[in-house]
């Protein structure tokens, strides 16, 4: 296949200069396919499946269209000129990623807009003047309905994994976002499918559009390999996931629910396999950590829900494993494209009980995977293959907790009711539970940010119209119940100092690991935090 320079597509030379020094001087056939429209104004919908390198085809255009024309930046308070949709928060955070040195290579600026956590930085980056915004549309609304950002001047709009928007119930808030877009403005729409009303958004927002679809809409990626473990029974599973969890390099394992990533995360960090989890019931700044210890290499495991399998990108993850089959043939393609990106190779591991065979099956016949199960154990020939060199065994070190009945205990325990109560996220794009649960309690939102979009903290603080990111009333109510702590503490009988032999005490310690202390590697908070923060 003869490869082609972003040069010879037309990229400017800045931009030319900025990608080599990442090293990137070699186009993907996405970028191959759409650059010379894009660069040339042209609304484009295109079509990739995961890790083809959508990203960059729009983050280039953007860049090129904006910063020939205002090099050196607008400076403009609150009116940016290009702007970004996506549906999570770790998706935006990446795009930004991609995107940032593309605009510093013309002066120009970006910010990231989601919910999850406090709009404060969002607003004074908006105030200082920023050229391009890359959002999620909960927040993004929230935003705009206060006052502090508006998209009239906006030339160029991109919306990333449209399909995905859907799923999580966001085109309505994307409608209005591209409604308060000037008509005359450049769209590019990228999309795994056209399906869920995506096809409405194409109709109705994008001018003669050009359509570019590199490959099939489900096609699994070349260089990935695919296995099917069946498993005797929950405990022979246990062991071979184990196995396949130490070996050297990365793996992420996908489990169905939030509170089983937790465990399994804590559970591998014991057995000294270092992990990290990534959920919806972190709080932003602990995804954020656990996802930088991912990505450095400090560990080499990551415990996640289906809020990883779109937009998180790291290189060089060689095992994805599906510890809980996904319920759908989209979710597994998704989930397995986090290895085998950008032209890498990996391997896809689906992990069966006797009970799930069928369902399985037809999982797999929809996806267009073709592969024979095998009966195996942790120590099959085949289990081996895939672990390769084990990793050392890293001794888990135990953090010291303050006793429950001290008063640092009590202050701690406020410190946390107050933290989550501002921070924690219930949905962040769990895609099919909508708006969900969050680990403190909290009432489900509405409108926006109830549906997903990296949780249900996505509404922002500030908005009295959405529940979902209301941190004002979250904070308020956090408040309060620290000062009914500090009263009762006062009275001698703090609610966060229950005598040792109370059975709901017992029961909290239990459930956090047994021994009341908690392991590094997996953020972890004790059940009952916040329970009553969120109302």
């Amino acid at each position: 296949m003869t490869e082609t320079s972003f040069g010879a597509l037309g990229v400017p030379q800045p931009l030319v200069d900025a990608l080599a020094a990442n090293g990137k001087t070699t186009a993907f056939p996405i970028q191959v396919d759409t650059l010379p429209d894009t660069l040339a104004g042209r609304d484009v919908l295109g079509r990739g499946k995961t890790g083809s390198g959508k990203t960059l085809a729009f983050s280039i255009p953007m860049a090129a269209r904006l910063g020939g024309k205002l090099a050196g930046g607008s400076r403009r308070k609150g009116r940016p000129l290009g702007l970004v949709l996506a549906p999570t928060r770790e998706l935006a955070t990446q795009i930004d990623a991609t995107l940032a040195p593309l605009a510093k290579a013309y002066g120009l600026t970006t910010t990231t807009i989601f919910g999850g956590v406090n709009q404060n930085r969002q607003v004074n980056a908006l105030n200082a003047g920023v050229d391009i915004v890359v959002a999620c549309p909960g927040r993004l609304e929230d935003l705009m309905k206060q006052g502090f950002v508006h998209l009239d001047a906006v030339e160029v709009t991109v919306i990333d994994e449209a399909d995905h928007m859907a799923d999580l119930g966001f085109l309505p808030g994307v409608t209005r976002i591209l409604n308060a877009t000037p008509a005359g403005g450049q769209r590019l729409l990228f999309s795994a499918t056209l399906d869920n009303g995506v096809d409405k958004l194409v109709n109705r927002f994008l001018q003669s559009e050009v359509l570019h679809s590199v490959d099939e809409a489900h096609s699994p990626v070349a260089a990935m390999t695919h296995h099917v473990f069946t498993l005797a029974d929950a405990d022979a599973k246990k062991d071979v996931v184990t196995a396949l969890a130490s070996g050297m390099g990365r793996r992420i394992l996908f489990m169905r629910t939030k509170h089983q990533a937790k465990k399994l995360a804590k559970q591998l960090t014991g057995q000294g396999i270092p992990a990290v989890d990534l959920h919806g019931n972190l709080s932003q700044a602990a995804r954020d950590r656990n996802l930088a210890a991912f990505s450095s290499g400090s560990v080499k495991v990551l415990v996640a829900t289906d809020v990883a399998a779109r937009g998180v990108h790291v290189d060089d993850v060689e095992l994805v494993i599906h510890v809980d089959p996904p319920t759908e043939h989209k979710a597994y393609l998704h989930r397995s494209g986090r290895t085998a990106r950008a032209g890498a190779e990996g391997a896809v591991v689906t992990l069966v009980l006797p009970e799930q065979k069928r369902d399985v099956s037809q999982l797999l016949r929809k996806a267009a995977i073709s592969v024979e199960p095998v009966a195996v154990t942790a120590t099959s020939p085949e289990v081996v293959e895939l672990v390769g060199q084990v990793a050392p065994y890293v001794k888990p070190a135990p953090v010291a907790e303050t006793p429950r009945g001290t008063s640092q205990g009590a202050n701690a325990q406020r410190k946390r009711a107050a933290r989550d109560a501002r921070d924690t996220d219930a949905a962040a794009g769990a895609g099919r539970s909508g708006a969900g649960r969050s680990g403190g309690g909290r009432r489900r939102g509405s409108g926006q940010g109830g549906s997903g979009q990296g949780g249900s903290g996505q509404g922002g603080s500030g908005s009295r119209q959405q529940a979902s990111g209301g941190e004002r009333r979250d904070a308020a109510a956090a408040h309060d119940k620290a000062s009914h702590q500090r009263h009762d503490q006062s009275a001698g009988h703090s609610r966060s100092a229950q005598p040792t032999g109370n059975p709901r005490t017992s029961g909290r310690r239990a459930s956090s690991g047994g021994s009341g202390k908690l392991m590094v590697g997996s953020v972890v908070r004790p059940n009952g935090t916040n329970r009553r923060g969120g109302r």
